[in-house]
């Protein structure tokens, strides 16, 4: 998987646009993907956010250093929620020891109840190597699938997408369809989130201030080359359907469909798969086929 950018492939395109409906053997296409003409490019967003933070540099350049421009940097920064909940615990146990042993006591035991909060989150929350993020987050979800192994699905893992730089973290087929898995590491500091969209693609996926459309479209890039070289093999066509796996932060649902990718939080693996022949019966297909597709993916994908 392209970590860095999602590059156009160089040597095999796939046979359809992505979204466009197939049908065939091994079941009709899933949900077609919106148009997302702002895939790559700003979204209503970052131009309301360009056109403050123009209007700001004027201000400050002009009237001084606005205290709304504080109050945006504020807003965005992912260290504010730890500085809060610290803030909150440490009146807190202040107050308390201050009724039992007087103030004295109850303002030593905050500053060192925050002090030790401190401590503790800079030894837990250390920057981690994008590398290491990455393997982190695919021998999680490689153990997960072990589960998943009783209910009939067969996975293939980290397949390069020939002609190309990426790699497919994980093909799952089995009963509820063919899936191709992003299995994603973030930092646990920062919320994942949807902010609504003016787009026909819908709400788009944040983690803190940061947008990751980018990784929703590469994401179903992947899926739309595995479908294509899929069906090339088996002469037939085959839907693969995209999804993205996420570790670190809490994901605030069970599982959202967000610009036709499937989003889940890494707790939810096991119940995703099982539940998926009932869920997505339009791409629901027989042991016997799951067989002849894993059989494809080995040959079309090789490792």
């Amino acid at each position: 998987m392209d970590r860095e950018t999602g590059p156009e492939p160089t040597a095999i395109q796939p046979a359809q646009p992505e979204g466009t409906t197939r049908t065939g053997e091994f079941g009709a296409a899933g949900d077609r993907a919106a148009d997302d003409t702002d895939e790559f490019g700003p979204g209503p967003a970052e131009h309301e956010a360009e056109a403050e933070s123009s209007d700001d540099t004027w201000q400050v350049r002009h009237v001084g250093f606005p205290s709304r421009l504080i109050m945006a940097q504020l807003a965005i920064d992912p260290r504010v929620p730890i500085w809060t909940r610290r803030a909150v615990a440490a009146v807190l146990i202040g107050v308390g020891f201050t009724f039992w042993l007087g103030w004295r006591t109850g303002l030593t035991i905050a500053a060192l109840a925050a002090i030790a909060d401190t401590i503790y989150q800079s030894k837990t929350v250390a920057l981690i190597p994008a590398a290491a993020r990455i393997a982190s987050a695919q021998r999680r979800t490689r153990h997960r699938l072990l589960v998943a192994r009783p209910w009939g699905y067969h996975t293939l893992h980290a397949r390069p997408i020939p002609g190309t730089e990426s790699i497919i973290d994980h093909l799952v087929i089995g009963p509820g369809g063919v899936y191709a898995i992003d299995s994603e590491r973030w930092d646990r500091r920062m919320p994942v989130r949807t902010v609504a969209s003016n787009s026909a693609a819908g709400p788009v996926l944040y983690h803190g201030p940061f947008s990751q459309r980018e990784r929703l479209a590469h994401a179903r890039w992947e899926a739309a080359q595995a479908a294509f070289l899929l069906s090339r093999e088996l002469r037939q066509p085959v839907t693969v359907r995209p999804t993205m796996v996420i570790y670190g932060p809490t994901v605030p649902w069970s599982i959202a469909r967000l610009r036709g990718v499937d989003v889940l939080g890494g707790r939810s693996v096991v119940r995703y798969f099982v539940s998926r022949r009932r869920a997505n019966r339009e791409t629901a297909i027989t042991w016997e086929q799951a067989g002849q597709i894993a059989a494809a993916a080995e040959r079309a994908l090789p490792p």
